[in-house]
């Protein structure tokens, strides 16, 4: 079994050596930029773990593991873009360091370059393994159009913020998942449980981000809080706070989404106090708590030794506490 640590180094070496096959360096040099930034890799290296919780041969699930990860920072790319976002992970975004043009060209041709990573997936399982992608690269832009619909509405309901963030950031993981167990040789069962876990997983992280942006503790997770609530950004304490809210503190809320001269430190401090009267952090802590716990289980019914899914328990494990 590989550890954690030498699938990310194969990850990074593949895409180092990745091919890029156009006259243009100009196109491509945005490309690489972004994939030299790019952070734990979790995408593929959950693909890779997943492939050998079935197999111990893994050589013919890196490229399509590859793929993942070009997928997934195309989207990050797009995604900066819509959000005028200066930033991504400390350095400047691919559009602020060339121009809006480039970023959408470079950011379309990784599309592409993700298409030419699954073509190198096994023949006995190209079309199942393209069809996962396909599928997910679909719902991951759903997703994102439901992001952009919510910023127009006042209130979005739980269960309706619950899919978008499904869509948008947790289908990635679990087609990841699924994808590593079919190229590994999973029968339908285990790879769908695979793709349950990935999902579970996904929910859970991304409901830690929304936790951490306002409750986070800077000297451990590096990045100053209140972001989100400055931004007036939806997140599942904002959406929770303003479902079981009074009307007196539904009012409140709405009043500091509204007020764009208050002191952003003023702002954060006044929101966090209605989240605290509303209990949203317990809340909050509970429900990726729910997540990271049916994770376990989805990982527990796969039919192969508990000893080999030491590594996949050890991302999930790594998860229960983040938020504390």
């Amino acid at each position: 079994m590989y550890s954690h640590s030498e699938l990310k180094e194969l990850v990074d070496k593949a895409i180092i050596n990745l091919s890029f096959n156009t006259e243009a360096e100009s196109l491509v040099d945005p490309i690489k930029y972004v994939l030299s930034i790019g952070g734990k890799r979790i995408r593929p290296v959950l693909a890779l773990m997943a492939c050998n919780l079935f197999n111990d041969k893994i050589d013919e699930a890196i490229m399509p593991a590859v793929g993942l990860e070009v997928f997934h920072n195309f989207t990050l790319v797009h995604d900066d873009i819509m959000d005028q976002a200066p930033l991504r992970r400390n350095l400047p975004t691919v559009h602020s360091k060339w121009d809006l043009n480039q970023a959408v060209l470079s950011g379309d041709v990784m599309a592409f370059i993700a298409n030419e990573c699954f073509l190198q997936t096994p023949l006995g399982c190209l079309q199942k393994v393209f069809r996962i992608y396909n599928t997910t690269a679909t719902e991951v832009c759903v997703g994102q159009q439901f992001d952009i619909d919510f910023e127009k509405k006042t209130v979005v309901p739980e269960g309706d913020y619950l899919r978008m963030i499904e869509l948008k950031t947790a289908v990635l993981l679990a087609a990841s998942a699924r994808i590593g167990a079919v190229i590994g040789g999973a029968d339908e069962k285990d790879s769908e449980l695979m793709y349950e876990f990935g999902r579970n997983l996904g929910l859970a992280f991304q409901i830690q981000d929304d936790y951490l942006d306002t409750y986070g503790d800077i000297k451990v997770f590096g990045k100053t809080t209140g972001g989100d609530i400055g931004a007036n950004k939806k997140t599942f304490l904002l959406v929770k706070a303003l479902e079981i809210a009074s009307p007196d503190q539904f009012n409140q809320i709405h009043e500091l989404i509204g007020k764009t001269e208050t002191d952003p430190v003023e702002k954060v401090k006044m929101m966090t106090g209605l989240y605290d009267q509303l209990g949203i952090k317990k809340l909050t802590e509970a429900l990726a708590d729910d997540y990271i716990e049916n994770a376990f289980k989805m990982l527990e019914q796969v039919s192969v030794k508990r000893e080999r899914k030491a590594e996949l328990e050890a991302i999930a494990g790594s998860l229960k506490g983040r938020n504390k």
